[in-house]
């Protein structure tokens, strides 16, 4: 596939990084802005702005199949996606960093009235890490959560304490809930998929895949999740802020925001019927302490200055707060914010590039989510033909990989190797994402 990046951001970098290896890559920019990662790469560079046709036809825009508009200026990505659009057809991505441009120029493509004038797809990274960050804070303790068909299953991560009675023990003895399969381990910066023989350490972290009732039940079990997040306090007032404020008043769930910004509390105090605002700094030791912050549930640092974001985390947690949950502006500086005690960082560029990575996935198989920094992916499969009748032991991948979950029509299962597989079933497959591409082509017919 050939894929066009206008923006030399980082963004551009990552998604370069991304898909150089499997794809053909050429980026536009401003020579200036040319970095020496790029030049690392087997990619072409073009100097020059990408809302200029001349530009674009001096990149094989004819002949490109995918155009990724990330510049840092969203009028320049919606001209240029644009003008990418009306020329070639192209399949147009466009980043904005402004809710109004998501909602104006998310149009429905099939609409009449829009002709060749729109965007495949708008993505706003600060709406995505806000969806991300809403579904761990709700759900207590776990360090990532994903749901599939349509809430029917999920995956948790949890890690283990040195007071856990799994502690020790292998994985077929620790009698985990029905209809819960474990899928991964994260053990000393490794990830790895288990068997029944794989023991239990202090500090793993756990995957598991299962229907959300029993890993509801699993939680509360083995993770002490019978005590519901009914407290959360965010450091920070921007976007992000103040979206993740409105979705946990929704859940009911008790709200503060410490954001620095007077005229910004204003609007927040204005915007928000449940969450109280206080106009302060997060870095402020006493200011967080007459706050009552220990007794918080879960603190979030979503301020746009990864250094304030780490300050204030290990304060809270000097304060001893149990679970932080910290943004990272910089994807390079997660593995960090991770080492030195943050229980979650989380990134807005992350959770975009997955999407994108979904969005231009030419197979029919798609990516539902992806595990541990990108680590591992979650498959779903639509099974063949080739493969009605199979017993679930009967598959033989060529690299490590589990299937989590079957969905056969509006019905769940969590399968074991005796189980049979049919025409048309829907398989969530855990895999490894350096072998995820050898899975893919195992069930890929010819």
């Amino acid at each position: 596939m050939k894929i066009i990046i206008y923006g030399a951001t980082e963004i551009g970098c990552l998604l370069a990084t991304e898909f150089f290896e499997d794809h053909d890559i050429t980026v536009i920019d401003k020579e200036e802005n040319r970095t020496d990662e790029f030049d690392k790469l087997d990619i072409s560079f073009i100097r020059g702005n990408a809302t200029d046709i001349a530009i674009l036809k001096s990149a094989d825009i004819m002949n490109s199949d995918v155009f990724i508009a990330c510049t840092a200026l969203d009028e320049a990505n919606i001209v240029a996606c644009l003008t990418a659009k009306k020329i070639s057809g192209i399949r147009t991505i466009c980043f904005v960093s402004k809710e109004e441009y998501r909602n104006t120029m998310g149009f429905d493509a099939t609409a009449d009235y829009l002709g060749d004038f729109f965007i495949d797809y708008v993505i706003w990274p600060e709406e995505l890490l806000t969806q991300e960050l809403f579904r761990v804070v709700t759900v207590a303790h776990a360090l990532d959560v994903e749901n599939f068909a349509d809430g029917k299953a999920r995956l948790l991560e949890y890690k283990v304490n040195s007071d856990s009675s799994i502690v020790g023990k292998m994985v077929k003895d620790c009698g985990f809930t029905k209809d819960t399969i474990i899928v991964g381990v994260k053990r000393d910066n490794f990830l790895f998929i288990p068997n029944g023989l794989t023991e239990i350490n202090e500090n793993d972290k756990l995957i598991f895949m299962g229907t959300s009732h029993s890993l509801d039940i699993l939680a509360g079990t083995f993770f002490h999740e019978n005590e519901q997040v009914k407290s959360v306090v965010i450091i920070g007032g921007g976007n992000v802020g103040f979206m993740l404020a409105k979705n946990l008043e929704d859940m009911k769930i008790k709200t503060k925001i410490i954001e620095k910004d007077y005229e910004r509390c204003e609007f927040l105090s204005q915007e928000l019927n449940k969450t109280l605002v206080i106009n302060g700094d997060g870095t402020n030791l006493k200011l967080l302490d007459d706050e009552g912050i220990a007794s918080t549930d879960v603190v979030i640092a979503v301020t746009h200055n990864d250094e304030r974001n780490l300050l204030c985390s290990l304060l809270v947690k000097q304060l001893g707060v149990k679970r932080v949950i910290s943004r990272v502006t910089k994807v390079l500086n997660i593995p960090l914010f991770e080492k030195v005690g943050i229980d979650i960082a989380v990134s807005s560029k992350k959770s975009a590039i997955n999407e994108v990575r979904n969005d231009i996935d030419d197979t029919d198989i798609d990516i539902l989510a992806t595990v541990e920094q990108g680590e591992a992916e979650v498959l779903e499969i639509l099974v063949s033909d080739e493969f009605n009748g199979k017993k679930i032991s009967d598959l033989r991948f060529p690299a490590p990989a589990i299937v989590g979950i079957i969905q056969r029509k509006n019905h769940v299962a969590i399968p074991n190797g005796d189980t049979v597989i049919r025409h048309n079933d829907i398989l969530i497959i855990f895999t490894k994402a350096d072998t995820a591409d050898d899975v893919r082509e195992y069930f890929k017919v010819d």
